[in-house]
């Protein structure tokens, strides 16, 4: 059941990819986005399930479409949580840069958490490092402690964090204890999916959305890291979203148990632009385009990568103006 689950939100993340891809470097990130979120929301009730958006575009007053609390799929299959984004980049793929994805995650209802569109802190480290470091420290021993346990010296640890002026202060404190920085212009799932893939990322910092977080968990769950959070509420309407949501305690630290907390979670994910964990979308003679995904599934660690070629005749009246070439 998970496999042919999996293999019908491949399907749909492969849509949102390939109509969110004719928008790369056009400079027009919500034409981007919409064209990804139509295309989901398009596909999404013909999947075997009965499910729920728990992390969504919004809360229903706010998106018209996958919004918090909607009801997607055919009513026929498992009861199941539903995190989507429809494109991680929205000005990745505006600005023609790397790393944008189409990205959905289902867990058996009541797995994954209710987060609000507001920020959350977040640290999230691979399987090396799971369980041995806690958001609670100072990042100064944060590092000291991921160091050590790696053994590694600080000057050959490398950790990313978003480039924003909100981090100027961490920013400065990382680049006071040596480490290797990768400052990231957008891509906060990406960044943590990171330190658990090939590249020379040992951790991830910083603040970025509490949706990105809930996303980042699933992935980590399937591939043997950690991500802990802790959402900030800027104001009393904020704090009172979280109380709505099932958080008692908005400030309360969390782990991965209370982001997913169930075994048998997917997560799937189509490369929009290039990057190197997937490869992006590749238009090819003859109205075609390749499409590079990943199905995970945490229940029996298992990861695949598919690789598909779409025939386009259908679609290529759709394409905005020199995007068929």
């Amino acid at each position: 059941m998970e496999s042919q689950l999996a293999l019908e939100l491949v399907r749909i993340t492969e849509e949102a990819a390939l109509e969110s891809a004719r928008w790369t470097g056009r400079g027009d990130k919500h034409s981007a986005d919409e064209a990804a979120t139509a295309a989901i929301r398009h596909h999404f009730d013909s999947v075997s399930m009965d499910g729920v958006v728990v992390i969504g575009e919004g809360e229903m007053d706010e998106a018209p479409m996958l919004y918090i609390g909607e009801r997607v799929g055919n009513r026929k299959g498992p009861k199941m949580d539903i995190a989507v984004d429809p494109l991680e980049g929205t000005e990745t793929v505006a600005n023609g840069l790397n790393n944008a994805l189409s990205v959905i995650a289902a867990a058996p209802q009541g797995s994954l958490l209710h987060a609000p569109d507001i920020y959350m802190h977040k640290l999230a480290m691979g399987p090396a490092l799971a369980g041995k470091l806690s958001l609670d420290d100072p990042i100064e021993l944060t590092l000291s402690k991921a160091s050590k346990h790696l053994g590694k010296s600080l000057s050959e640890l490398t950790v990313s964090i978003l480039d924003r002026e909100r981090h100027s202060e961490m920013i400065a404190a990382l680049r006071k204890s040596g480490v290797r920085i990768k400052l990231l212009s957008h891509g906060d799932v990406m960044g943590s999916i990171e330190t658990c893939t090939n590249s020379e990322v040992d951790l991830y910092v910083g603040s970025g959305g509490a949706p990105e977080g809930v996303l980042a968990a699933a992935a980590l769950k399937c591939l043997g890291g950690e991500i802990q959070g802790r959402l900030i509420p800027e104001t009393t309407t904020d704090f009172s979203r979280c109380q709505r949501m099932g958080l008692t305690d908005p400030h309360q630290l969390l782990r991965m148990h209370d982001m997913v907390g169930h075994e048998g979670v997917l997560f799937v994910a189509t490369g929009v632009t290039p990057g190197d964990f997937l490869r992006g979308v590749k238009y090819l003679p003859g109205h075609r385009a390749e499409t590079h995904s990943v199905m995970m599934y945490s229940g029996t660690r298992t990861i695949r990568y598919i690789r598909s070629v779409h025939y386009l005749e259908e679609l290529s009246e759709t394409l905005p103006a020199a995007a068929s070439s």
